[in-house]
């Protein structure tokens, strides 16, 4: 049973992100960004995908990735807590060629006792996990749902985003430093809910001692995220060679524990 604090909190995530359901999806693809971030997603997650697999998707959104990934090949059992959000994942279920791939179950990733099955890959994309005040409340239940040696992919934000800290030269010294705190209020749609930001070091705690971490990649180390990507039409130049650093930082330590989102893989060597 939730907790009313909690019950509080998804109240506000599933108002916020249903209000933004209806177009989300445009908004996502002409985000130039937001598409190029979701490939690099996309090439960390097919990399451990050597064969057809079945997928967990949490915090699915409209199936934008669900999609993908059963285009590949792949089916996908997609939850979410979104009343909209689960409305637009529906709809995409019965499209031609998907309706046999995708599944889909409105369902909080604080409540994965009621997802039935075995996968043999857990997803969860662009921050969905951090409405959540305690990642273990998740991580104990993955191994009961996941194949022996299965993988777990999140795309997670960090506290330290260089270039939120940015905003410190406009005077913006709250906004740009939020993330120091480890939780922060979030504005979405008109609804205020709480963000929390993890480490590296906090994700491998939370998935202590079932799981090893395998890979870690930064989004957004010194670039502009999808947020600013009017910044990055103004100042292409500027923008081009942030990107190149970025390529060529992002997948080494330390600059791989900072950016703003990180993708991070784990590997179940317990449990089942």
């Amino acid at each position: 049973m939730l907790l009313p604090e909690t019950t509080d909190q998804y109240t506000k995530v599933n108002a916020a992100f249903s209000k933004q359901s209806n177009h989300f999806d445009d908004e996502d693809f002409a985000n130039p960004i937001l598409q190029q971030w979701r490939q690099l997603i996309y090439q960390h997650v097919d990399s451990f995908l050597l064969k057809p697999s079945t997928i967990l998707e949490l915090n699915a959104g409209t199936g934008i990735d669900a999609v993908r990934f059963c285009m590949k090949g792949n089916r996908v059992h997609a939850t979410d807590l979104s009343d909209g959000m689960i409305e637009q994942l529906r709809l995409k279920s019965k499209l031609p060629n998907l309706e046999n791939r995708l599944t889909v179950q409105q369902a909080s990733y604080e409540n994965l006792s009621e997802v039935a099955g075995k996968y043999d890959f857990i997803f969860s994309n662009f921050g969905g996990l951090n409405c959540l005040d305690d990642l273990t409340k998740v991580t104990r239940e993955l191994p009961k749902l996941l194949t022996p040696k299965g993988y777990v992919t999140w795309v997670i934000m960090p506290p330290v985003c260089f270039w939120e800290w940015s905003w410190a030269l406009k005077g913006h010294l709250r906004k740009a430093f939020r993330r120091l705190n480890k939780k922060a209020t979030a504005h979405l749609e008109g609804e205020l809910f709480t963000a929390y930001y993890y480490t590296v070091q906090d994700l491998k705690k939370a998935f202590a001692p079932d799981f090893a971490l395998i890979k870690v990649e930064s989004l957004g180390f010194i670039s502009p995220p999808p947020a600013s990507f009017m910044f990055a039409s103004k100042f292409p130049r500027i923008t081009r060679l942030l990107n190149k650093v970025d390529a060529t930082v992002r997948k080494q330590w330390p600059f791989n524990r900072s950016g703003d989102h990180l993708i991070v893989t784990f590997q179940l060597i317990k449990g089942n």
